[in-house]
């Protein structure tokens, strides 16, 4: 039996006919930039998250790029961001000319330790960035408290987490603008690159609709006003077609990106959007099946924080012995995925920053023994007994071996 990490070819099938549907609509409607879809679905996608405001760009990276600037960070400034996530987190913060200050993460639940963060805050210090590892919330509230005593912006890594909660509130709207991705492996994924930024703040919102578009038109107009205290009238763009010609466009106020939603990934994630809770939903009995049949063995569990919600975007155990767990696991069929092999702090791209082994050891300890096995909603009961039947007997005859 082969089972991969992922299984894209098998979530096609569930929406392959509404998918093909859409996306023929699109091309035939040849409004393939900014297009009704996307309107549509930042609508539906800040209506599902519990924001004001939906802005969708290119990909994750670029959210949190956009996002960074839009609060105001830039050279010169340090963000405190987790250690152990994928490197656009860090990579974000140093675009834009700042500096990634890493904190070191809890064992159990693999986010950053909110009881580290505050004696990492100096005088530079513009925001917290905290990243939703693995579809698990952070600890928002601590968080929350520590930026507002220090007047910090809360920037959420929220990459890995499209639905999952903090105290019944969905993640992306706890703090002052959060960051999804829809890179096809993600719980709500495209078929390409997307990512969308969530806020309540109609400045913010201002500023990142314009930074996503070369900073022109209305919305750069607006955000250069905002920025530099004109009041003033707006012309407004309604009617225009993006795709083919926009007179505003060739009016610009802020340095910006391109960087926008295809329409043909806006109607697909409209597809998706209404299958998400009931696909993390399979993904929390995925989670739980793993949770009650591999307690016994010696893999280190994930444990979620009572006050949160995880989609497990992603299924990640701990083994002393992880490549030659995983090496067996290969054999048998069943595909995995090390998360994370090299912490931030220890990357060579940062070796700049003075940082050295052992300076954030919990990190560290996990690079070396956490890797993630299949969790995705599609995989059936034969798959799920085999993944666990074969986790058991190589961990049993591992055990038997040393002792």
């Amino acid at each position: 039996m082969n089972i991969p990490l992922v299984d894209l070819k098998a979530q096609f099938k569930t929406i392959e006919d509404k998918a093909t549907k859409a996306a023929c609509e699109v091309l035939s409607s040849a409004n393939y930039i900014m297009g009704k879809d996307v309107i549509e679905f930042e609508k539906e996608f800040a209506n599902y998250v519990g924001a004001k405001h939906a802005i969708s760009v290119g990909n994750g990276t670029d959210a949190l790029v956009i996002a960074l600037m839009a609060c105001g960070v830039g050279k010169g400034d340090e963000v405190i961001t987790t250690t152990f996530t994928f490197f656009s987190t860090a990579e974000s913060i140093s675009a834009v000319g700042a500096t990634p200050v890493f904190v070191d993460v809890e064992k159990d639940t693999y986010n950053i330790d909110s009881t580290k963060i505050e004696e990492k805050i100096t005088e530079k210090t513009k925001a917290i960035m905290p990243v939703h590892i693995f579809g698990q919330p952070a600890k928002m509230e601590e968080i929350n408290k520590i930026a507002k005593k220090h007047n910090l912006k809360v920037i959420e890594d929220a990459a890995q987490a499209v639905g999952a909660e903090y105290k019944g509130k969905k993640v992306g709207v706890i703090g002052d603008i959060g960051c999804f991705s829809f890179f096809p492996t993600k719980n709500l994924g495209c078929a390409g690159d997307g990512g969308i930024i969530t806020t309540s703040d109609d400045n913010l919102a201002t500023i990142v609709k314009a930074l996503r578009t070369h900073g022109s038109g209305e919305n750069g107009q607006r955000a250069y006003n905002y920025l530099n205290n004109i009041n003033e009238e707006i012309e407004v763009s309604e009617g225009h077609d993006d795709t083919v010609y926009n007179p505003l466009k060739y009016y610009n106020y802020l340095i910006g990106f391109n960087s926008r939603l295809d329409t043909i990934q806006a109607a697909i994630l409209r597809i998706k959007l209404g299958f998400i809770d009931s696909w993390n939903e399979k993904r929390r009995e995925n989670a739980k099946n793993y949770d009650e049949k591999l307690k016994e063995t010696a893999l280190t569990l994930p444990v979620i924080i009572e006050e949160g919600k995880s989609v497990y975007n992603m299924y990640v155990v701990q083994a002393e012995n992880r490549e030659e767990v995983i090496s067996k696991l290969k054999e048998k069929g069943i595909s995995t995925g090390v998360y994370y092999p090299v912490p931030m702090h220890l990357q060579k791209v940062y070796k700049n920053l003075g940082y050295k082994e052992g300076d954030l050891p919990v990190a560290e300890y996990l690079s070396h023994r956490t890797f993630a096995i299949p969790v995705y909603p599609e995989l059936n009961t034969e798959q799920k007994e085999y993944i666990v039947d074969t986790i058991k007997n190589i961990i049993y005859i591992d055990i038997q071996r040393k002792n």
